[in-house]
């Protein structure tokens, strides 16, 4: 159903990258939920009714509470598909985490609202009158849940959006939450046990851990998260593909919301090169950045001494002695020799990982004694970069 509502109200729907594209995929998503949530909470309710339980009337405003939570994730892909102006010049895309962060929100306020409900059943029990009909509208709302999730995932998949994975998530956790519900019906039915506020409080406990883990995954990225190693690859396989290019580091990618990567990077190439030849590997490495992956890149040219048998010996003999003796995940570039009367200095940038336990200050004193107890006649000069991918 879901994929004949796509071939119908999206055109070019395989076009992901798209901003208008994503704003469909959002808006059909959205409204369908809307149109389900609607249909499940009147089914809710109308079984909670009949059957006098607090659990089922609790799922049923849980789907309405859905049903707002799609208004707003409606509003999030709309407003993240504004056009760039002067104030947002990367355009608006973290809206999209924003949305996703306030329906995690409702979720875990859903939760503790459910929570003290189930509390005070436990206290002051009512009987729960079971039934066939109830039984029936709670076992195919798990259905259509479950259905809910399928393409919210399915959508997020396609188009790389957190909020609609929130959305699946939260559609799983409902269907989960129901059948629980369902159980403690078939307990009461079968062994006369009310059991009705212990699995409101179940179900409260599951919707809170479905909130909590929602919020995590949108909060990531506007905090600023390190990109996927699978993209890092990517990237890096594009760039050292021109034979030009001998080497890259402080690689940092910018996520301003899905499909609105900036990407900046330095690449080493041979300074004794044909400067236009060499602008013009750079420049084709940013298109094909730009065309494979859909990235703003940026990349600096560092030079380097590539022909220079002595320097590059001693770049991997310092490389070699700061990996066994700092970091093996510890590395080197812009290594430079500079000779003089007296000393040599060797100039370069050292890459420490992220989480490093040494301060900047710790590791550049460490890289100068371990030079200069190799060396005698040679001085470090270090700059300290740290990996942000």
């Amino acid at each position: 159903m879901f994929k004949l509502l796509t071939r119908l109200f999206i055109r070019d729907s395989e076009n992901v990258r798209s901003a208008g594209v994503r704003r469909a995929y959002g808006t059909l998503c959205s409204v369908y939920g809307i149109f389900l949530n609607i249909l499940l909470f009147a089914g809710k309710y109308f079984a909670g009714v009949l059957s006098g339980s607090v659990a089922i009337m609790a799922d049923a405003f849980n789907n309405l509470s859905d049903a707002g939570s799609s208004v707003i994730t409606l509003l999030g892909f709309v407003l993240a598909g504004k056009k760039p102006d002067p104030e947002h010049p990367f355009g608006h895309g973290r809206m999209e985490y924003l949305a996703g962060l306030m329906l995690s929100a409702m979720i875990i306020v859903m939760g503790f609202e459910l929570g003290r409900t189930s509390v005070e059943k436990i206290i002051s029990p009512s009987p729960v009158e079971a039934g066939l009909l109830p039984a029936v509208i709670l076992f195919a709302s798990i259905l259509v849940k479950i259905y809910m999730c399928l393409y919210n995932r399915a959508a997020a998949k396609k188009i790389g959006s957190a909020a609609m994975e929130a959305a699946a998530v939260d559609s799983l956790s409902d269907s989960v939450s129901t059948l629980v519900v369902l159980l403690s019906m078939a307990m009461s039915y079968m062994f006369s046990v009310n059991i009705d506020g212990w699995a409101g409080l179940v179900v409260a406990v599951l919707i809170l851990i479905a909130g909590y883990g929602a919020a995590k995954d949108t909060i990531s990225p506007l905090l600023g998260k390190a990109p996927d190693e699978e993209l890092v690859e990517k990237i890096r396989g594009i760039v050292m593909a021109y034979p030009e290019i001998r080497g890259m580091h402080d690689l940092i990618v910018h996520d301003y919301g899905p499909g609105r990567l900036v990407v900046s990077l330095h690449a080493e190439v041979d300074g004794r090169g044909d400067i236009f030849e060499l602008h013009d590997a750079i420049d084709r490495a940013e298109r094909e950045l730009k065309s494979q992956l859909g990235c703003v890149a940026t990349i600096h040219m560092d030079p380097i001494d590539a022909e220079n048998t002595e320097v590059s010996k001693h770049r991997r003999a310092v490389t070699e002695l700061l990996q066994t003796h700092i970091s093996p995940d510890i590395s080197i570039h812009d290594f430079r020799m500079v000779p003089g009367t007296t000393h040599t200095n060797l100039i370069f940038d050292v890459l420490v990982p992220p989480g490093f336990d040494m301060t900047d200050e710790q590791v550049a004193a460490k890289v100068r004694e371990l030079v200069h107890s190799t060396w005698a006649e040679h001085y470090a000069v270090v700059t300290i970069d740290r990996a942000y991918a």
